[in-house]
């Protein structure tokens, strides 16, 4: 009998774009909910969270968004905070916010961790955090480049590297490695729980997934296109080894962690193992006994977890445009750029569009002088 994903292979291959449209939306209502209707959420609420909206350039639409900021932030007017962005898994956009916020906002109040701003992204239910093959879900470029800069804008925050960490669970960890990996300009911290989907063919569900077939049919059709070739290309390995010399410059925190029942235990050690032969600097954490459950792993992983924000908060590369890192971004700076100048997915490539251009060259000439 054939395998459920050999079949799935043969359907991708087989059929034309608009049949496999078709398909993945009889597949599951769920995905066949037009992507303009889930640009925005319910609100969720908490102590100190807020629900809010933005009008983003990609989406052409406004989105929304979830903030936590603590007590502090009213109480200090003039201070300026880290950014903790976290992004949720697959199926509920909304899911884990009240969590995450009771976990993050106690840990504040122990001192475990400064008063940061957590920032729940909306990714829909299964974006992938990717900008999908069709164009009707850029979801990678609302985060990077409309909703950070106007949280950098709307609130008081350390706009800098140092000031931001990238974290999630599930298709939120593998987002987190995707973004965090393109953009390291951005991040201090790139932190990968319970991370999937990171596999190099996305059909290849692991052992134990509930993910029915015919709905990774779907999620592969509407966030790939079917296409194993721009899933690829938009793969975390493929990142990971195009940025890892930009990573490993500019002192970025990465770590994994992951439950050791976990389904996707197989493919983050793959990952780990990548990471430790381009010679990435990371941690890699086996949890015993725990399944895939975010708030398991973050509670499991105790003072680590704590340890992994605080020193990425503390790392000394804090802005990209100090392609040295010495501490001021002046001559040196410039002429590794330019020495660089053309295609290349180095340091010197700090917008991370796969080559050092124009808009890297106004990156070091708008931060001239020493890093503040």
């Amino acid at each position: 009998m054939m395998k459920p994903m050999t079949i799935l292979r043969r359907l991708r291959d087989e059929f034309g774009p608009k049949t496999r449209a078709a398909i993945a939306a009889l597949c599951t209502g769920t995905l066949a909910t037009t992507a303009s209707a889930q640009w925005t959420t319910a609100p969720v609420s908490a102590p100190g969270l807020q629900y809010r909206t933005f009008s983003s350039d990609a989406a052409g639409a406004d989105v929304s968004f979830h903030i936590y900021l603590p007590p502090t932030y009213s109480i200090q007017p003039n201070r300026r905070f880290p950014v903790l962005y976290w992004l949720h898994g697959s199926g509920d956009p909304l899911g884990g916010i009240l969590q995450a916020t009771s976990f993050f906002s106690s840990a504040m109040a122990q001192g475990k961790i400064p008063p940061m701003l957590i920032v729940f992204p909306n990714g829909m239910n299964y974006s992938m955090w990717c900008n999908s093959k069709n164009g009707i879900v850029p979801m990678e470029t609302v985060v990077l480049d409309d909703l950070i800069p106007h949280i950098d804008v709307t609130f008081r925050t350390i706009a800098r590297r140092s000031g931001r960490i990238l974290d999630g669970f599930s298709m939120g960890g593998a987002g987190s490695g995707r973004l965090g990996f393109r953009r390291p300009d951005l991040f201090a911290g790139i932190s990968m729980l319970g991370a999937g989907p990171i596999q190099t063919d996305f059909l290849d569900d692991p052992p134990g997934s509930v993910i029915p077939p015919k709905q990774r049919l779907a999620i592969y059709e509407m966030v790939w296109g079917s296409d194993p070739l721009y899933y690829l290309s938009q793969n975390q390995r493929t990142i990971a080894a195009d940025r890892a010399e930009a990573v490993i410059a500019a002192q970025i925190r990465v770590r994994q962690g992951i439950g050791s029942l976990d389904s996707l235990l197989e493919m983050n050690e793959e990952f780990d193992a990548l990471l430790t032969n381009l010679g990435v600097v990371h941690t890699f954490t086996v949890l015993p006994g725990l399944e895939h459950n975010a708030g398991a792993v973050l509670n499991t992983l105790g003072q680590a977890n704590w340890d992994f924000y605080n020193a990425a908060l503390a790392i000394p590369c804090r802005l990209a445009a100090d392609i040295n890192c010495d501490g001021v971004v002046d001559a040196t700076d410039l002429a590794a750029l330019l020495a660089n100048w053309g295609e290349g997915h180095g340091p010197q490539d700090l917008d991370g569009d796969g080559s050092v251009s124009g808009s890297d060259l106004a990156q070091v000439l708008s931060h001239w002088g020493p890093v503040l």
